[in-house]
């Protein structure tokens, strides 16, 4: 048997054949193979050593070992599928125990237990639950949340959105709630290629980094009722978009510095952040 550079463990390619691993594309499942790509991912969360690492959908364990070689104090990684299981506990077992693998779904399971600070989340995440996960990442009941960082693949289309400046058909619901509470930034393109089987679309890697307190003050709860009314049509002006959320809106945005002629999409997160502290 052939062992690969990295770790001394078998290359992923051998790891999948005894394992039977087909991606499942049920599960969202797009396996990264290339060892020296998992590594490059894994230190676009900077330095890992002392870190508690959080992964959802590890897989065969590619960016997992790549998370360990590069020093992770220890990995939490869920996985649902079980037939991964066995390369997993190989890769335990490789590196005493430093990593620990919940079974489960990822929406469903809460890590936290299993995690000591500093937490960072690194994960090339399946596809179907991606943005719903961020979604819950940056929405915690209060904030810091109990991570440092996230480094995650998604969809290009997604990570532009996540990065998206106003002014930009990108922008959005999503790049409000990520920059509000984070510092957010692309941090390298994959290619459809590189993974197995290849997806129709380039994936990127995108890091964000929390603030320790929101870029502007606002309740989280009427920033995304605002935010949501305003993007819930966000080809019609804000006058019209907005209707219903107070009697008198036009003078509401105007207080906020909002012309209400503009549209969604041209509109800062701190203005969004003003207006949505004066409709409470």
């Amino acid at each position: 048997m052939t062992r690969s550079t990295l770790d001394g463990l078998p290359p992923l390619r051998e790891v999948i054949a005894e394992n039977g691993l087909s991606a499942r594309k049920s599960l969202g499942q797009n396996f990264l193979l290339d060892l020296n790509l998992t590594s490059k991912i894994a230190r676009q969360a900077g330095d890992l050593t002392g870190c508690d690492v959080l992964e959802v959908g590890p897989g065969p364990g590619g960016l997992t070992r790549a998370l360990l070689h590069e020093g992770a104090r220890k990995v939490v990684a869920i996985e649902q599928d079980e037939r991964c299981l066995p390369a997993l506990q190989a890769v335990s077992e490789h590196y005493n125990g430093r990593l620990t693998v919940l079974q489960g779904d990822a929406l469903k399971i809460d890590p936290t237990e299993h995690l000591a600070a500093p937490v960072r989340i690194v994960s090339n995440l399946p596809y179907n639950v991606g943005t719903e996960l961020l979604t819950r990442w940056l929405s915690p009941p209060t904030w810091p949340p109990f991570w440092q960082s996230l480094t995650l693949m998604f969809q290009k289309e997604v990570a532009q959105r996540i990065v998206a400046q106003p002014g930009s058909k990108a922008y959005g619901r999503l790049s409000i709630l990520a920059q509000w509470r984070c510092q957010a930034r692309i941090a390298m393109e994959v290619p459809a290629a590189a993974f197995t089987p290849p997806p129709k679309v380039t994936s990127a890697v995108v890091h964000l980094e929390r603030r320790e307190a929101p870029a502007y003050a606002a309740d989280p709860a009427a920033l995304n009722k605002t935010v949501a009314k305003a993007f819930g049509q966000r080809r019609k002006m804000l006058r019209s978009s907005m209707k219903g959320l107070h009697t008198d809106i036009e003078g509401c945005l105007l207080a906020a510095d909002i012309k209400p002629t503009q549209r969604a999409e041209e509109i800062s997160i701190e203005k969004f952040c003003a207006l949505a502290r004066i409709l409470g």
